[in-house]
């Protein structure tokens, strides 16, 4: 998922995705307004968040009167009950909520989302499987999909870019991908530039069209 920043977010709802989402915004010094209707939920994570509140969140007399409008960003992680989802989103949208992220579970749910106002769409099971997808599809170390069609993809350098400087490469003009970084090993990443020499046991970074880095990743 993109990342959403460090003004205060409210989470609506606290299933598997919305109560890993809270405790890592939380982890990381966000503050978090939590709501979930179901009173288990809310007590199990009552140690672990500290704003946390039994609610409605279908209700916008309810978000009004726990401050929902004062927040500049909120997530309805509501997966299973759709309805709920797409009347969760709407409501944030009447309070002009500026930034709303929204979890789909399918392109039909996702494409409703989006006409009632959400603002930033997460499909975290499809997204999730089609990037393992692409792991074991091919030689690909990691795949991150930065845009509809643009990834940045973790790789072993191919025979062909080893023992040469980079710039000497002419990889964008060849292949159409960029190295953008390089771990040596036992190193951590570092910037890759036009005088960087490749070597066996490298790993690189490399960016470009989804089609070119999936094609370029195979040559490894």
């Amino acid at each position: 998922m993109a990342e959403i920043g460090n003004d205060p977010v409210v989470v609506i709802g606290l299933g598997r995705f919305g109560t890993s989402l809270a405790l890592e915004l939380a982890r990381r010094g966000t503050e978090v307004l939590a709501i979930d209707n179901r009173p288990k939920i809310v007590q199990s994570l009552s140690g672990r968040l500290t704003h946390i509140v039994t609610a409605d969140a279908t209700d916008v007399d309810t978000l009004r009167e726990l401050g929902v409008a004062d927040f500049y960003r909120a997530v309805v992680a509501i997966g299973g009950d759709l309805e709920a989802s797409i009347l969760s989103t709407s409501l944030l949208v009447e309070l002009d909520i500026d930034d709303i992220w929204a979890k789909a579970v399918s392109r039909q749910h996702a494409r409703i989302l989006e006409r009632v106002g959400a603002h930033h769409i997460v499909l975290p099971e499809q997204d999730m499987g089609e990037r393992v997808a692409h792991l074991v599809s091919g030689r690909m170390l990691d795949y991150v999909e930065v845009d509809e069609n643009f990834a940045l993809v973790k790789t072993l350098p191919p025979k062909e870019i080893v023992g040469v400087p980079l710039g000497e490469t002419r990889l964008r003009g060849k292949h159409g991908v960029t190295v953008v970084s390089v771990k040596r090993p036992g190193e951590d990443f570092t910037y890759a530039s036009v005088d960087t020499v490749l070597e066996y046991g490298d790993v690189i970074l490399i960016a470009g069209p989804i089609n070119k880095v999936e094609r370029f990743a195979e040559r490894a």
